[in-house]
């Protein structure tokens, strides 16, 4: 089968099975100049899933998608340029790249382009922007996006400062599955003395996080002034 043949359900099942199958078939639609089976096959050459990893074909099958207007395709070029992904780093052309994928409507780039104006990376800083960009993502059920939002809304940058805003923003974006809104949740509920759901969702977020940021947790709940956050601490 190829991706021009059979059903949505017949090609549901074959990407889901075998990683080797999906990405033989992946590549017979990129080759075949399909822009969404090009960036799908170049995120699986990134991610080493059913194909050796080849990060500079992967670069290639991102541009070739981009250039066809897929937004995934834009966003996975912008990765690249900033990851230096099988080309040197550029945060300049990453931005370049996030701007279009966000005005394409995808929510992934509207989180990368906010992202890179709330730092000021390969672009000039714009928080106004950055925070409208991560509204519009959040919008579309984007869970990191609706977590910058609350940090947005608690430190009141270029928005009135908003705990209770920032609290309902961390709850559904902790919900959502984010590591850092969960943490976030967590610290607004251990402020608000509901220590014992404080510690679950600390314990989630450090299910998913990278080291670093469980690192980061761990010394929050050290530094805390509460005997169940440093005992939570220990169990990082």
């Amino acid at each position: 089968m190829s991706l021009l043949d059979g059903t949505a359900d017949d090609l549901r099942a074959t990407l889901a099975g075998s990683p080797e199958k999906a990405a033989e078939l992946l590549k017979a639609g990129a080759e075949a100049g399909l822009p969404e089976a090009q960036a799908a096959y170049g995120q699986a050459l990134l991610d080493e899933r059913g194909v050796a990893s080849d990060a500079v074909a992967a670069l290639g099958w991102f541009r070739r998608a981009a250039a066809a207007g897929d937004a995934m395709g834009m966003n996975m070029l912008g990765r690249c340029f900033e990851k230096g992904w099988g080309t040197t780093e550029d945060r300049a052309e990453a931005t370049y790249w996030y701007a279009h994928a966000a005005q394409a409507g995808l929510d992934w780039g509207m989180y990368n382009y906010g992202s890179a104006l709330a730092l000021g990376a390969g672009v000039e800083k714009d928080e106004a922007a950055a925070l409208g960009w991560f509204q519009r993502a959040g919008a579309m059920g984007h869970a990191k996006s609706i977590n910058f939002v609350g940090i947005f809304h608690e430190e009141g940058r270029v928005t009135l400062r908003d705990r209770a805003k920032a609290a309902e923003c961390y709850r559904v974006a902790a919900e959502s599955g984010d590591y850092r809104g969960q943490f976030n949740h967590a610290r607004l509920l251990a402020e608000d003395g509901r220590l014992d759901e404080a510690v679950t969702w600390i314990g989630r977020a450090a299910e998913t996080a990278p080291p670093a940021f469980v690192q980061r947790v761990k010394a929050w709940c050290e530094a805390a002034p509460v005997a169940a956050l440093n005992l939570t601490a220990r169990a990082l």
